[in-house]
């Protein structure tokens, strides 16, 4: 099985997180914010894969910091998980709906960290969290997974539903990409023969 694990220490929080690629969509995840928990759960569901998650965070402040780091650790973990890249598919996309609202999320496990993040919210939480912190999720786990993101959200009124329908959107994409081509067992898919840098 493909995994990765990382434990992560910082004066603002304390991340252990566990990924295996090959998993069946196994959750335990603990961040003491319970969106951002409900959140995550969409992504080990929905790529699937299997994610064991606990973070302890300066919540007394706010939320961003413990949002940020799972960020990086999650995308750390990846990338650990996924090796030399060989026998990707590489690329993966998805539309995913909720109700009213439409997210399209495109993936390719590049080793180029990038995102384009094209998604507005009408309000500014949803209940005590804060909808500013799903862009800065997406961030680190683009750089720390070292992938090329695009975001966009084609239509929505509600934000619970914009953010549900973002989160297992790339839940979709992603678990499309990092999924082992048969045809490709030990090739990278790339003309350069290397996605490690």
């Amino acid at each position: 099985m493909r995994s990765g694990k990382v434990e992560r220490a910082t004066s603002e929080t304390k991340i252990a997180v566990s990924v295996g690629l090959d998993g069946h969509g196994s959750a335990r995840i603990s961040t003491g914010v319970g969106f951002f928990d409900h959140m995550l759960d969409q992504i080990a569901r929905h790529a699937p894969l299997d994610l064991e998650l606990e973070a302890k965070g300066d919540l007394h402040i706010d939320a961003h910091h413990t949002v940020e780091d799972v960020g990086i650790a999650f995308g750390q973990a990846v990338d650990a998980a996924l090796g030399d890249r060989k026998g990707i598919a590489r690329y993966g996309d998805a539309h995913v709906p909720l109700d009213e609202a439409l997210c399209r999320v495109v993936v390719d496990v590049s080793g180029r960290p990038f995102l384009v993040y094209g998604v507005e919210f009408p309000s500014e939480k949803i209940g005590e969290f804060d909808t500013e912190l799903v862009r800065e999720f997406f961030q680190a786990v683009a750089v720390h997974s070292r992938i090329g993101l695009h975001i966009d959200c084609l239509r929505g009124v509600n934000s619970h539903h914009i953010a549900e329908s973002v989160f297992k959107g790339f839940a979709r994409a992603f678990g499309k990409a990092v999924a082992l081509d048969p045809r490709r067992a030990s090739a990278v898919p790339s003309t350069k023969g290397t996605l490690t840098c």
